[in-house]
């Protein structure tokens, strides 16, 4: 089933998404700015110095890998540097509290920028089941039918939600789309967009996000 949503819903919802991923670290650098502004000792100045530290690094971070996942360096034509590809979402990953193992298993010698896209959002989509944090393993390879991608994840607590089952097949929700629901359609039209497809294997501990059939130039 090809996904389809207006543009306009699209574009907001995906913006939506992107507030979401950054308040925390935002709301950390602006209580580190209060806290330095009020009389403190030493001690207390120091950790209002560290969490503004901590805040700005991890909202660094986080921009980086979502200019690259939903902004306009994912369209960029050509091959894309897969050592700089795999840095900024291990950078991402650890920008988390929760952050999950990450693990690389990529056997081409080409990914243009829109697989990498794919890459990170398939990346995301597994963050999002592991509340508890676990391990991630990604895997990259060239098949006869085109390029395929795996992104397996298991941890404690591991959950596929029912909406995001629903937007990875490209089925709108029971209660419509969302800013949360609309990050699993993004990463199926980019399928789409190469090509190919998105399914998405779940039990209780695990779930297994395929994409396969790419065009293998991008």
């Amino acid at each position: 089933m090809q996904a389809t949503i207006e543009p306009a819903h699209l574009s907001a919802y995906i913006a939506s998404r992107i507030c979401h991923d950054l308040v925390s670290s935002v709301s950390s650098i602006t209580n580190a700015l209060d806290f330095m502004n009020e009389p403190q000792d030493s001690e207390m100045r120091a950790q209002a110095e560290k969490l503004l530290h901590d805040g700005a690094d991890s909202a660094a971070r986080k921009l980086k890998f979502l200019r690259y996942a939903f902004g306009s360096v994912g369209l960029s034509n050509g091959a894309a540097d897969i050592h700089d590809a795999k840095q900024i979402t291990a950078s991402f990953v650890a920008s988390h509290n929760k952050q999950p193992e990450l693990n690389w298993d990529i056997e081409t010698e080409h990914l243009s920028f829109s697989h990498a896209r794919l890459i990170m959002n398939m990346v995301m989509l597994a963050m999002d089941c592991l509340p508890r944090g676990g391990t991630i393993n990604v895997k990259v390879r060239n098949q006869v039918e085109g390029l395929g991608i795996s992104v397996h994840a298991s941890g404690q607590r591991c959950k596929l939600r029912e909406d995001t089952a629903d937007a990875i097949a490209g089925t709108e929700p029971e209660e419509g789309w969302s800013a949360r629901t609309v990050q699993p359609l993004f990463t199926r039209i980019i399928a789409e967009g190469l090509g190919g497809d998105l399914s998405v294997e779940a039990d209780e501990a695990a779930i297994l996000l395929r994409s396969t059939g790419l065009n293998a130039e991008g």
